[in-house]
């Protein structure tokens, strides 16, 4: 059962937006916390949410993010391991 209180999804069930820094150019890139990755509108260098989630480790996360995002999520950070 999933905790409504659960910290971890709050940005993802209402997204807010991150600012990033390119690291290929120095612009600023803006992507929504629900986003894994933009490209640089200055440059096109892709730029990656790597904001850490409870989805590498609780065992509830498959059921607070939902499927398809918990996928999308999970492979995100077994990339990032590697």
């Amino acid at each position: 059962m999933r905790d409504a209180r659960c910290p971890g999804v709050e940005n993802y069930k209402t997204p807010i937006i991150i600012d990033k820094i390119c690291p290929n150019c120095g612009a600023e890139v803006e992507l929504f916390s629900v986003d894994t990755e933009m490209p640089c509108e200055n440059c096109g260098f892709v730029v990656y949410n790597d904001t850490m989630s409870c989805v590498k480790w609780c065992k509830y996360a498959r059921n607070c993010f939902g499927d398809e995002l918990y996928e999308k999520l999970n492979k995100l950070a077994k990339e990032d391991a590697a």
